[in-house]
């Protein structure tokens, strides 16, 4: 609990403090591009949220090292993280960094921690396959894409208050119930106290977004969510490994359809920004056109997109945390999700939106 409230009280601290010395780097840190496809606020912002989040982690990290000197779990953890906090933050502050850069240090993190931590995707419960993951480089390298992948994903759901902050406290709070499940206290402190990190960061982004993740920030949670997701199979055979894809499955969806959307049916590089994700479409035709000209409505339609989303992600962590044993309930809640989520998206973007999505 100590380690929490003080997660939880140094992001909630240091995201106050650079909202209110905002005039001292808005130059640098400020998100001043409000003409991009994925851009819906109206003035500069700070993009660098996760700088309170890392402040939380470590603020906690510390703590923990005063009550259990042995903690060098947690240590390799927050180095592990460090290049694609890095690379991120970077990007936030000179918005010169490519995205095949920022994946190339990913993977580097993500190698890291499959080494180190052990946190290394072994089995898949699909005949035949099996075989091939016990091979050490072949589990690495696909280990490496997965985390790479999901933290990248975080980055492409972040693009409206609190959408990909509350989503990852989701998350780990189902990733902190799995670990007490199987008896795994120090998981469950990893997740809660990146969980308490990332809400001292919240309750400033929603829902008047006066400070952004940034590619830091959402790299950093993706990162973790996903080291912690892979960890708990790899640490308990009785866990599913589809557990990991399941609770993480709106990110991976968007960010797969995201892959086919441009890349085969526009026929432009996965790596543009574009205007039509899941988010965006909830936002430009079911809520701006409502709530587009409330502008001192703290919740307007900026705001108001989050929820959907919270509960579009809801719908595919609930079923991991109640089978997160059973391949077979998985694989059968992955598929009927992936449904779910193409004919919701279909239909909204034919303007055939279900009236049950219509706020009134």
């Amino acid at each position: 609990m100590s380690g929490l409230l003080a997660a939880f009280f140094s992001s909630f601290i240091a995201t106050l403090l650079i909202i209110r010395f905002e005039h001292l780097h808005s130059r640098f840190s400020g998100d001043s591009d409000l003409s991009g496809p994925q851009k819906f606020h109206t003035a500069s912002v700070p993009r660098i949220g996760g700088v309170s989040i890392a402040v939380g982690i470590l603020a906690a990290t510390l703590l923990r090292l005063q009550t259990t000197p042995t903690s060098i779990f947690e240590i390799t953890l927050l180095i592990c993280a460090v290049p694609v906090f890095g690379i991120g933050l970077t990007e936030d502050l000179t918005k010169k960094i490519g995205v095949k850069t920022r994946l190339i240090f990913t993977a580097i993190a993500a190698a890291l921690a499959a080494h180190y931590l052990g946190a290394q995707i072994t089995k898949l419960d699909i005949p035949g396959i099996d075989h091939v993951m016990m091979i050490r480089g072949v589990a690495i390298t696909f280990t490496v894409f997965a985390i790479t992948g999901l933290s990248n994903a975080y980055n492409i759901i972040d693009g409206f208050n609190g959408l990909s902050s509350m989503i990852g406290i989701i998350t780990l709070m189902g990733l902190a119930y799995v670990s007490f499940v199987v008896g795994d206290p120090l998981l469950m402190y990893l997740s809660l106290v990146m969980a308490g990190s990332i809400l001292g960061f919240f309750v400033w982004n929603y829902p008047r977004g006066l400070i952004f993740l940034g590619d830091g920030g959402a790299y950093l949670i993706g990162f973790w969510v996903a080291t912690i997701s892979v960890l708990l199979a790899a640490r308990h055979p009785n866990v599913s490994p589809w557990f990991a894809l399941m609770i993480n499955a709106y990110p991976i969806l968007e960010t797969l359809f995201t892959i086919y959307r441009r890349k085969i049916h526009q026929g432009k590089s996965p790596g543009l920004p574009d205007g039509i994700h899941f988010h965006t479409l909830i936002f430009r035709r079911i809520l701006n056109p409502i709530y587009a000209g409330k502008k001192d409505d703290w919740f307007t339609a900026n705001a108001k997109t989050s929820p959907y989303l919270w509960l579009l992600a809801a719908m595919a962590i609930t079923p991991a945390i109640l089978w997160w044993d059973s391949s077979v309930a998985l694989i059968a809640s992955a598929i009927l999700f992936t449904i779910t989520y193409v004919w919701l998206y279909k239909r909204i973007v034919t303007f055939k939106t279900p009236r049950w999505l219509h706020p009134y």
